[in-house]
């Protein structure tokens, strides 16, 4: 069994910042890859960044420059700084840890930034 947590999300300002979490728990073996996707309402969810084992990261282009995805190998750790936010930037926030073939995701975490 693989957990993955998510947390931090919540209601901000435009302008403001937000830092989200997430921790993979249970018969870890090896991640592979960790990213943060969101859901806007009405929308497809999307790839917000992605950070692999090595530390190779990737940024949709819409949050390049106000997002910073982090990973600590050894704590089965990913967080995503999230600065300047945007009320389009208003959606469920997932993470999902990659294990060999497998990927698992969290239950989500609700950021809504207000204008």
């Amino acid at each position: 069994q693989v957990q993955v947590v998510e947390s931090g999300g919540g209601l901000v300002q435009a302008g403001g910042s937000l830092r989200l979490s997430c921790a993979v728990s249970g018969n870890i073996f090896d991640i592979n890859y960790m990213g943060w996707y969101r859901r806007a309402p009405g929308k497809q969810r999307e790839l917000v960044a992605g950070i692999r084992r090595g530390g190779t990261t990737i940024y949709v282009d819409s949050v390049k420059g106000r997002f910073t995805i982090s990973g600590d190998n050894a704590r089965n750790t990913a967080n995503l700084q999230m600065n300047s936010l945007k009320p389009e930037d208003t959606a469920v926030y997932y993470c999902s840890a990659t294990l060999g073939s497998a990927i698992y995701w969290g239950q989500g975490t609700q950021v809504t930034v207000s204008s």
